[in-house]
């Protein structure tokens, strides 16, 4: 891409998934050529990212098991080329980078640049007119998406790794009753064990001979605990089906090698031991905020302190212009739903700083609604959208045939981003 001018005012944004590929797009449709025509200095946008692919990290139960199972052209694409689109090529750059440092005082970002040999990083430093933190959270286990500073080429070793070791597990534990630990249950069961039989006027009985032991802990006292209670017991039914034990009102306290290959021994806080071939962490999520220099910026779960209706960092004060969205951020609950809805709030309002603060903040407001689909297998699923409880064949529709693969071409494209 084509350096900036001397005289060319950086819009930084660090990310490069849901709200840092969306946002890019909607500023350089809608903000940068306003600010370019009216403003006596030029804007630049730049995007970095520690992957030059964007992800659609919901996918990751089913993708882990075999590329046969989704379309690898939609579930990776690269992120150079999705900005090949806007003229002039000025306006626009991607880094292939891993930010290291912010200094909100100085108004600089440091990164530290993937060259082709990992042994000679370029550390580069970087001012910022405004700036955009979108960094996403990390997961537990590598197989379920990018931690902070790891590109798509380790997460594909991770899956390779773990496929090995698939034909020879007897016993597979993943913890977290959520719907990630949920789903990734439900995918290797119906992989290993076979499709659950079907029930047109019942649900299905639970499977009394499974292949292959899958067992699913969590500490809470029920799995899927912002569903309400009957979709988190049909949801148990569904696993039960599959061949899946759940056990409910335990926390896996320590896991330590086996030495059996891929397998751990796994401590619980009932005091037992409990081996496994295979072991998935499906627990939370850490924010990828470690570069923030300033810890007061931070909350107590490390996510950016945001301004929940503006999306400003108001920490920073007004003239600071840093801004932060998605799961780096508490602006919302963590979700591609509150984050896709928050970009035309936080474009807007980056616009009206931008062009000397005249007008109204765009605010945004969460929708609290009970909402949350969760695939089990490939046929089956619980969900509510917005209040309204989904039938199974619903949520298999809307999430359980592909994992909203149908959805990104628009999202990664910017076609969703068309109108302002």
């Amino acid at each position: 891409m084509a350096k900036p001018t001397t005289t060319s005012k950086s819009l930084i944004i660090i990310g490069g998934s849901w709200g840092g590929i969306s946002l890019s797009h909607y500023l350089l449709k809608h903000v940068l050529p306003h600010l370019n025509k009216t403003s006596p200095s030029s804007y630049e946008l730049i995007l970095i990212s520690s992957s030059t692919e964007a992800f659609c990290r919901p996918a990751c139960p089913r993708a882990l098991i075999s590329d046969s199972l989704l379309p690898q052209d939609k579930l990776f694409v690269s992120i150079p080329s999705l900005f090949t689109q806007y003229s002039p090529p000025s306006t626009f750059r991607f880094l292939h980078a891993t930010a290291t440092s912010l200094n909100t005082s100085s108004r600089t970002l440091t990164i530290t640049s993937h060259s082709p040999s990992p042994h000679e990083p370029t550390i580069t430093t970087l001012p910022y007119h405004a700036l955009v933190i979108a960094t996403g959270a990390s997961t537990p286990s590598p197989l379920l998406g990018l931690s902070s500073g790891i590109d798509t080429t380790s997460l594909r070793a991770s899956w390779a790794s773990f496929r090995a070791a698939l034909p020879s597990a007897k016993r597979i534990v993943i913890s977290g009753g959520g719907p990630s630990g949920v789903e990734v249950a439900g995918e290797l069961a119906e992989h290993l064990n076979g499709a659950m039989p079907r029930s047109w006027l019942s649900l299905p009985p639970a499977r009394t001979d499974p292949k292959v032991e899958i067992v699913l802990v969590t500490a809470a006292k029920r799995i899927l605990p912002d569903l309400r209670e009957s979709l988190a017991q049909r949801a148990e039914t569904y696993l039960a089906a599959l061949g899946v034990k759940v056990v409910k009102g335990v926390r896996v306290e320590g896991v330590v090698p086996s030495g059996k290959g891929e397998g751990v021994v796994l401590k619980l806080g009932s005091g037992e031991r409990m081996e496994a071939d295979l072991y998935v962490p499906c627990v939370g999520t850490t924010p990828n905020t470690g570069f923030v220099e300033d810890k007061g910026l931070l909350g107590e779960d490390g996510r950016v302190v945001t301004n929940e209706g503006t999306l400003r960092v108001d920490k920073v004060g007004g003239e600071g212009r840093v801004y932060a969205i998605g799961d780096a951020s508490n602006f919302a609950k963590p979700g591609v739903h509150n984050t896709l809805s928050a970009v035309p709030v936080l474009g807007t309002n980056m616009k009206k700083d931008l062009a000397g603060g005249q007008g109204e903040d765009k605010i945004f407001v969460e929708d609290t609604r009970e909402t949350q689909l969760v695939p089990i297998g490939r046929s089956k699923g619980v969900g509510a959208m917005k209040g309204w409880w989904l039938p199974s064949c619903a949520v298999w529709l809307i999430k359980g045939r592909d994992y909203w693969l149908w959805t990104t071409g628009d999202v990664w494209s910017g076609k969703a981003w068309a109108k302002e």
